[in-house]
């Protein structure tokens, strides 16, 4: 009987596929910058990220195998649009039962970059998007219309927000970091107001002054983050730093404070450089990871990959992100 069941193992270990591991390793795309990330319902998780030239979305089962995930054009620009080139950063959200899109781009002129949504035509995040009804091309802009990338959504205690970075006029010399409240998902109800710019060393390095990226967290607790990019996104220096809600009011500038240090940043030992430009999502298991993009190599500007690790919170409430995760420690997968 033993001889049975061992030549019955060996055949069906033969025959039968083997299983996914459930280690990776980073980056978990080698070229990309400006990663989000959305795990849906139906199991999937939603990726996107620069493209450049138009919106493009991952879609997989395996958020650390994206090299091999099904992926698409769900947008492309028409030729000479005010919003056909310079596309970047896109972020993929579910509000109000349809699905948007929103991204920054211009027509040519990076001194006419602004913000951009897109509306899923159904409930599929994997299908197709256009314009709102009753936009210009999609254009979300509030009254001062000056430069902005990087936007995202905010919904805290029943209103929901924008907030992006953009110029304060029309000369590039910092990027700051605006709110504004939202009637729909795609116009803005009011003014923008300014809550975070380049003033500590840490965030100056590099020409043009860059806080950028801003992204929302929320504490098991129920407390509200933003973590954003700061220094320049070219330079070994770009990191993330962190402002906390202090007040009640998203839109009271007074109520944001910001901590003295970035939260995540280089770790020559490690190798790794630039980290910044980042997202979160929870696996299945309800576990919180930060995705982001950093340098392929020091002094690699531009040329950038993506990486993907787990964070933690601190007896204080505060996210704790730990050190950069390198490209040769096996890391658990998410769930």
């Amino acid at each position: 009987m033993y001889r049975i069941l061992l030549s019955l193992f060996i055949l069906l270990g033969t025959i039968m596929p083997a299983q996914a591991s459930s280690t990776f390793t980073n980056p978990i795309l080698g070229d990309g910058a400006d990663p989000w990330v959305v795990r849906h319902d139906d199991g999937f998780y939603y990726y996107t990220q620069t493209t450049g030239s138009d919106i493009m979305l991952w879609r997989t089962k395996d958020i650390t195998d994206l090299e091999n995930a099904e992926h698409k054009v769900v947008w492309m620009p028409a030729q000479g649009a005010v919003n056909g080139t310079h596309l970047w950063a896109p972020e993929l959200h579910l509000l109000d039962g349809r699905w948007y899109i929103y991204f920054a781009a211009s027509d040519g002129d990076m001194a006419r970059q602004r913000m951009y949504v897109l509306q899923s035509k159904g409930v599929d995040p994997f299908g197709e998007y256009t314009f709102p009804a009753g936009t210009q091309e999609g254009k979300m802009a509030d009254a001062s219309d000056k430069w902005a990338i990087d936007g995202t959504v905010l919904d805290y205690r029943g209103e929901r927000y924008f907030i992006w970075s953009g110029w304060e006029g029309e000369v590039n010399n910092q990027q700051r970091l605006y709110i504004a409240r939202m009637a729909s998902p795609w116009q803005l109800a009011g003014p923008r107001v300014e809550i975070s710019r380049p003033e500590l060393a840490w965030e100056r390095i590099g020409t043009p002054q860059v806080n950028e990226a801003p992204q929302v967290l929320l504490s098991p607790g129920g407390r509200l983050f933003l973590t954003y990019s700061a220094s320049g996104s070219w330079t070994d220096d770009y990191c993330l730093g962190l402002l906390a809600l202090e007040g009640e009011d998203p839109m009271n500038p007074a109520h944001w404070r910001k901590r003295p240090q970035p939260v995540f940043s280089k770790d020559e030992a490690l190798g790794v450089y630039g980290p910044g430009h980042n997202g979160f999502f929870i696996d299945d298991g309800g576990r919180p990871w930060l995705i982001h993009h950093a340098a392929k190599f020091k002094g690699a500007g531009w040329n950038r990959e993506i990486h993907l690790q787990p964070f933690d919170w601190d007896a204080r409430g505060l996210p704790s992100f730990g050190l950069p995760v390198g490209t040769s420690r096996q890391q658990m997968a998410p769930r």
